[in-house]
């Protein structure tokens, strides 16, 4: 990163210290820090543990896991900011769900915070939504990730290049073993990405099927390293964390 950005950075940290308070979307108790306050971030289920690089679930000393070994997916790396249990789980569920798009701010931020800087892409590529699900819906929250990490990377960001073929169930509604056969040959890819690095951006992995699905489109139009970032990794065996109630988020969407 650049001292440019490096400032850039600190100065917006600062910043946060003069906004005006507002109450924490977890605790309820005043906080200068953003959508929630310090202690409760320091309680997020960040992903620090050691896990494998290429799909970010836990290993024993960062290395590549069997699966992986045996199975390579179509993207080379991934890289997430929190563990998909409470209450980020909660809290993306909100984002989606009940039009809490204030949330998506906050989780490019975190995101941003995780990402290699010295390996950056040169495209990021949302998740699509079939015009089905995003005429429902309203929003694209992929999109709405993507666009600040792009502006604070200086990086292009493909909105058109991808898109989604078919109207897919949604693979939360599906058994793991089903997901795969859910998203094959899901999306396609129109721009020529011959030797590019691209970072593909969505809000949660769980088996990869969809990304690895995604890769394989941006693949075969040349895409030679593929990334994946998201705000969490589903892990095996979460813990519940919290018991609280997230009815209160604030909304920006009237």
């Amino acid at each position: 990163m650049s001292i440019f950005k490096d400032l850039k950075l600190n100065i917006s940290a600062k910043f946060k210290q003069f906004l005006p308070a507002q109450p924490c979307v977890l605790c309820g108790s005043m906080s200068h820090f953003g959508l929630w306050c310090e202690p409760c971030d320091a309680a997020m289920p960040y992903l620090d543990t050691n896990v494998c690089p290429v799909c970010a679930l836990p290993t024993t000393s960062g290395e590549i896991c069997g699966h992986c070994l045996q199975t390579p997916p179509a993207y080379q790396h991934t890289q997430a900011a929190f563990g998909y249990q409470f209450p980020v789980d909660r809290l993306i569920q909100a984002m989606k769900y009940q039009e809490q798009l204030a949330l998506t701010g906050i989780f490019a931020e975190k995101l941003l915070s995780r990402v290699d800087k010295t390996h950056l892409p040169d495209y990021l590529i949302p998740m699509p939504l079939h015009p089905a699900k995003l005429k429902q819906r309203g929003f694209n929250q992929a999109l709405l990730i993507a666009r600040p990490l792009a502006d604070a990377l200086n990086i292009p960001l493909l909105t058109n290049a991808c898109h989604r073929l078919r109207d897919t169930p949604s693979q939360t509604d599906l058994p793991w073993s089903e997901r795969t056969k859910n998203v094959k040959d899901a999306f396609n890819c129109e721009k020529d990405l011959t030797g590019k690095h691209v970072a593909l951006i969505d809000d949660v992995m769980t088996t990869g099927a969809s990304l690895n699905e995604l890769a394989r489109a941006v693949q075969k139009c040349g895409a030679r390293d593929i990334r994946a970032w998201v705000v969490a990794r589903t892990r095996p065996h979460q813990p519940v964390q919290y018991e609280n109630s997230l009815s209160d988020l604030p909304s920006d969407r009237g």
